[in-house]
């Protein structure tokens, strides 16, 4: 049997001789791994408690603006060599229901009054005074607008100078300042939150619907009069104070059941339907050139109507829209697991679809505002070759200007992507604002806010 030796306790252990391992190669990071790894970044920053559908409705509505005045806002190069506005819908008629899916505006409205309630909330509880509350949410309106009025103004000056016709020039002003209307009525409801709150949103929501109503029966009792035309321009407000009122009331716990959403549907598209039908009131939801009645400037019952049905179908799909956008539902990860779930580096659909979302409702007042210059310069641009374009310069009296429309859109869009990398850091120059608020609103940062 061999000898067994035993070591001493003054005896050292033999040194163990460890190779050295090669250094791991860098890890290359591919174009597709850092989309991935972006979308995960805005996955992981977005807190858990933010409603995502919320996001999504306001995104759609920005959208729906976007697309809607670049397919019915049509520039037409005069014979006299100005240029001069028309639409679409004068000329097909059969374009109208593009109105019904591009005309959200009550649905902006709608997620307006929501978000703004929670973020009134917030400045209760934080104890910011409401002046400072109000002034930090018009600041992100004001700042951008006034930057756009700014360049515009400067536009006029060259152009009156260079001796264009005075019809061109208030073509274009009216294509880009026109849209701006709407963001005076929204700074005008929103500085009311707090009355709202206060007098009851559900109760406002019947009162401002009334007061639509009244407008529009004394019209059809009286006629076109003057003084009738003068009364119902108090429907710009009444007429969207109550989607406003309705997101309200949807913050403060209200409409929280699905028949809630399915009695607004039916109630507003049955409504709109009899209007239609048998009032004489138009199909349309946006003013048609050289029709004697708009459901939109300014706002007629039957645009109330449309909207109520608007904000029904709204929350019966905050459910899906939810689950499109990754919206967690379990109990929130351990860091641990959260950790796991980067290292895949592989993001889902859903996160895409929220990183999506997310990003346009950082740029929203920017795409907003900028969307019309875009097309003018466009349609400028390519005016200066010396050709009508179709769907460009020429009438849009066929469905071939709107075929060719269609193609022009993605043009719009990379020139409006331009306009975005220009001005997007004012508008996030505005959202910026001292901490005042120790604990974020929950829907908190938007553009809406």
């Amino acid at each position: 049997m061999a000898d067994v030796r035993v070591r001493t306790e003054n005896e050292r252990p033999a040194p163990v001789v460890r190779k050295e391992l090669p250094p791991a190669p860098p890890v290359r990071l591919t174009p597709v791994r850092r989309l991935h790894r972006a979308v995960l970044r805005i996955d992981a920053a977005t807190p858990f408690s933010r409603d995502r559908a919320v996001d999504v409705l306001r995104a759609y509505s920005i959208l729906g603006v976007v697309l809607g005045h670049w397919l019915v806002s049509a520039v037409v190069l005069r014979a006299g060599g100005h240029l001069g506005g028309d639409s679409p819908l004068r000329h097909l008629p059969a374009l109208t229901p593009v109105t019904w899916l591009l005309q959200p505006l009550a649905l902006f409205f709608f997620v307006g009054g929501w978000v703004g309630s929670q973020s009134y909330d917030s400045a209760v509880v934080n104890g910011v005074r409401y002046r400072t509350w109000l002034a930090l949410r018009l600041r992100q309106l004001v700042r951008p607008t006034s930057v756009l009025l700014g360049v515009w103004a400067l536009v006029l000056i060259g152009l009156a100078l260079e001796g264009v016709a005075f019809e061109t020039i208030r073509t274009l002003l009216r294509l880009a300042v026109s849209p701006l209307w709407f963001l005076c009525v929204y700074a005008v409801i929103t500085a009311a939150t707090p009355l709202i709150r206060r007098c009851g949103a559900g109760r406002l929501v019947l009162v401002a619907f009334a007061l639509v109503g009244a407008a529009d029966l004394v019209r059809g009792l009286v006629g076109d009069l003057e003084w009738v035309g003068s009364l119902r321009w108090l429907n710009v407000l009444t007429g969207w104070l109550v989607p406003y009122a309705l997101g309200v009331f949807r913050a403060a716990g209200g409409l929280s059941r699905r028949r809630h959403g399915v009695g607004m549907l039916v109630c507003g598209a049955a409504g709109l339907t009899g209007l239609v039908l048998w009032c004489d009131y138009p199909a349309s939801m946006v003013g048609v050139p050289g029709a004697s009645l708009s459901n939109l400037n300014p706002p007629s019952l039957a645009a109330v109507c449309f909207g109520l049905a608007q904000c029904g179908l709204g929350l019966l799909l905050c459910g899906p829209l939810r689950r499109l956008t990754g919206q967690p539902t379990g109990p929130v990860p351990s860091l641990s697991g959260r950790a796991s779930d980067a290292a895949r580096e592989r993001a889902t659909a859903g996160q895409f679809c929220w990183a999506v979302v997310a990003v346009l409702n950082l740029s929203a007042m920017t795409v907003f505002l900028w969307h019309q210059t875009s097309m003018i310069a466009t349609t400028v641009f390519w005016l200066g070759f010396g050709q009508r374009r179709p769907g460009l310069h020429t009438a849009p009296e066929d469905p071939f200007w709107v075929a060719f429309r269609l193609a022009w859109i993605p043009v719009f869009a990379c020139v409006l992507a331009l306009f975005w990398l220009a001005f997007k850091d004012v508008e996030k120059s505005a959202r910026r604002h001292p901490k005042v608020f120790r604990t974020p609103p929950e829907n908190s940062p938007d553009v809406t806010r």
